[in-house]
């Protein structure tokens, strides 16, 4: 096996699992993209197994301390124990997220369940050269109706890796609804956000929900209106959905017709919705921000910030004291001091107070590990306004 020698003081000695071209001092033997290579220290000492792809930024990525080989019995025994993990989560096991790659020991890997239905995406070259021996793991584990390659992620570009959507498995699914609680969904298993749904937001939907009863809400980047569908659910006077994608709108109003429930749904870019809103003097009780990601860069992040605070501005300008403002950023890049300093200085130019009532984050099926800043993305707020100033 060619090995790699890491420089001292890498990451990879402070919990990461990543080694960067920059990290590497220097490599034995011929690896080839997508080969499992050995990493070393300067001292020969070895640090466990990893994949290869020189191609990418990120040359090595650690999967084991121990040495180790990427064979079918591997796979089946790492997403078992990805697998026991969520059985013991609180959730709903027919709808969610079975492998989240470093978070499962498997970098690239990701494999969402839709009943009876998975969908999986390699978004690293030595994940993608395996693809059809992690298929063989989950045809063995779960017996699945269909399994779905779903690999058409801008992130490949990075691994040399070409984006495409293929069937691996049994017949694919026409579009189809699913219930998860109280709240329906269409599913488009190839067309559709992601895997199929941002299943990271399932439960901040209902967390949010138990704010909205007798309150007139405004749910804005809506999406497949999971939080307005909630909230409506949940006894809101009234629901205001707005989304700049006319099917993204057409899609929720669909699915609050599925839970019995009414929407009022706006196709509109929500910074013109938002603009406009706050110049004629409209007010809400409880406005839910869940933007896309701003910024996929550490570089764009001055400009991300200006962006949120736009929104945030504009937003707590239209709630009154008692009202109540739900916001999240989906960007590991958007740090929680960033983002908590960021909802401060809009609270400050609005003349507004805000006490916090709910913290937020990913379902707990995408597990946060620690020495990986990564795979902590998702992060939100739940304030109320106190008063002015």
């Amino acid at each position: 096996m060619s090995a790699l020698t890491v420089q001292p003081r890498s990451r990879l000695f402070h919990g990461h699992e990543w080694v960067y071209a920059s990290d590497v001092k220097g490599t034995i033997g011929n690896p080839a993209p997508g080969d499992v290579v050995t990493l070393r220290d300067v001292k020969g000492r070895s640090l466990g197994s990893a994949i290869y792809n020189p191609k990418s930024q990120i040359v090595a990525r650690r999967f084991s301390f121990r040495r180790q080989d990427l064979d079918q019995d591997f796979f089946v025994r790492r997403i078992e124990r990805a697998l026991a993990f969520r059985k013991t989560l609180p959730i709903d096991q027919e709808l969610c997220r079975l492998v989240w790659s470093e978070s499962d020991g498997l970098p690239g890997v990701i494999v969402d369940r839709y009943g009876d239905h998975l969908v999986m995406q390699t978004l690293t070259m030595a994940m993608s050269m395996r693809q059809d021996l992690i298929a063989n793991a989950l045809k063995e584990l779960l017996k699945p109706k269909s399994i779905i390659a779903r690999n058409d992620a801008p992130v490949r570009k990075a691994e040399g890796l070409e984006l495409e959507k293929t069937l691996l498995h049994g017949q694919a699914p026409k579009p189809f609804s699913i219930k998860t609680g109280k709240l329906h969904f269409q599913v488009d298993l190839y067309e559709g956000q992601k895997t199929g749904l941002y299943l990271d937001q399932l439960d901040n939907y209902t967390k949010v929900a138990r704010y909205a009863k007798g309150r007139r809400v405004l749910d804005c980047f809506t999406n497949q209106g999971g939080f307005a569908q909630a909230c409506a659910v949940a006894g809101a006077s009234e629901v205001v959905a707005v989304d700049i994608s006319e099917s993204a709108v057409n899609m929720a109003l669909q699915n609050a017709r599925s839970a019995g429930v009414a929407l009022g749904a706006r196709t509109e870019n929500v910074f013109d919705f938002l603009k406009t809103a706050e110049k004629n003097g409209n007010t809400y009780d409880l406005i839910i921000l869940d933007p896309p990601s701003f910024t996929k860069t550490k570089q764009s992040l001055h400009d991300a910030l200006r962006g949120y605070k736009e929104i945030h501005l504009r937003a707590l300008q239209m709630l009154e004291p008692g009202g109540i403002l739900s916001t999240f950023s989906c960007s590991h890049h958007v740090g929680a001091g960033d983002f908590r300093a960021m909802i401060n200085a809009a609270a400050v130019d609005a003349k507004r107070s805000l006490r916090l009532l709910d913290v937020h984050s990913q379902r707990a099926d995408h597990p946060i590990i620690t020495g990986i800043p990564e795979t902590e993305y998702l992060r939100g707020y739940t304030l109320e306004v106190m008063g002015g100033w």
